[in-house]
């Protein structure tokens, strides 16, 4: 992991991201926010992680940026290109540089196809080296994974959980990119499995140098890899902070809530985190109607019902959006 500071310019830089999508209800329809105004950046080599529980909008930013779903407004540049204008050949050649490790890996592997095949996919579908290249890169790097020789020959169904993800990586990384977008990639795995999926995946970046957007519904696993956490509710990022300063300083009521949820090392730790929770209905965090977390939040005044807070920045590269939070 490496800090932000006296970094080149961002390798992503997102503005004011916004995904609605359409839904009916009975005869008519409407329009739900998934994602309003989001904003960030990450720098070569870094690690940016986007927390929240589900529902957040998390999972749509990531895919927004690779454009599996079409973005509502707002621009993301990644090294110089503005992604959500680029026309389909560009957009397939940017696909060479931004790859993505799915939540459940079985469901990106094609289960008619051996692995092999699977991680050679990305080489085939961007014409990248003859079929001897491909089956020498193939092997190389699933066996820097921990696979046999022979493996390259089984299907999806012969492995296990985590040895899916570990495919799931060699097919993201095939291409050589530079940035990663890891979409809960732990969530579904036990937890001894999870700390060594972790542990690759900081090896990997370590001896490749590209960057990750780690998006994750756990501060604590986010804690062991993240340079940056954005702290995402209702579609918005309501803090943003370098880990270590997030988990000292934290000072959004919903960052502190999360972070009094995680198992302390000690049990006085959690005392101090521990948040009163509005228990009224949750009106006033309606979209546009006030701050999103307005309707829980236990230090809410009249003000945060009535405008949305706008982030600002509290410290070295500590923003908040909140009208209440010093």
């Amino acid at each position: 992991m490496t800090s932000a500071q006296n970094n080149p310019p961002p390798l992503l830089s997102v503005h004011n991201l916004t995904k609605r999508f359409k839904a009916r209800q009975g005869f008519r329809s409407r329009w739900i926010t998934a994602v309003e105004n989001v904003s960030f950046h990450i720098y070569p080599r870094e690690t940016y992680a986007l927390v929240g529980e589900s529902g957040s909008g998390k999972s749509t930013t990531g895919r927004a940026l690779l454009r599996l779903t079409e973005a509502t407004s707002g621009q993301a540049h990644f090294a110089g290109k503005d992604i959500f204008s680029l026309p389909a050949k560009a957009l397939r050649e940017l696909r060479k540089d931004i790859q993505m490790i799915f939540q459940d890996p079985l469901s990106s592997l094609d289960p008619k196809r051996s692995i092999g095949y699977s991680v050679a996919e990305p080489l085939i579908i961007h014409g990248l080296d003859d079929r001897a290249g491909r089956r020498a890169k193939v092997a190389g790097l699933l066996a820097r994974l921990g696979f046999s020789p022979g493996d390259a020959d089984r299907y999806p169904h012969e492995f296990s959980g985590g040895q899916r993800q570990r495919i799931g990586i060699a097919k993201a990384l095939i291409l050589d990119p530079r940035l990663i977008v890891c979409d809960e990639p732990v969530s579904a795995l036990d937890v001894s499995i999870q700390s060594q999926i972790l542990n690759l995946l900081l090896e990997l970046q370590r001896e490749r140098g590209f960057s990750y957007l780690f998006i994750a519904h756990d501060l604590g696993v986010v804690r062991h890899i993240a340079d940056r956490i954005g702290v995402m509710y209702r579609g918005r990022i309501v803090e943003e902070a370098p880990t270590q300063t997030l988990f000292s300083s934290a000072r959004h009521p919903y960052t502190r809530f999360l972070l009094a949820s995680i198992l302390p090392a000690h049990p006085r730790q959690k005392k101090n985190l521990v948040l009163p929770v509005r228990t009224s209905p949750d009106a006033g965090s309606v979209q546009g109607a006030g701050c999103v977390y307005s309707g829980k939040c236990p230090f809410a005044i009249s003000l945060c019902f009535e405008h949305a807070p706008v982030a600002r920045i509290i410290g070295d590269q500590h923003r908040i959006a909140c009208h209440v939070c010093d």
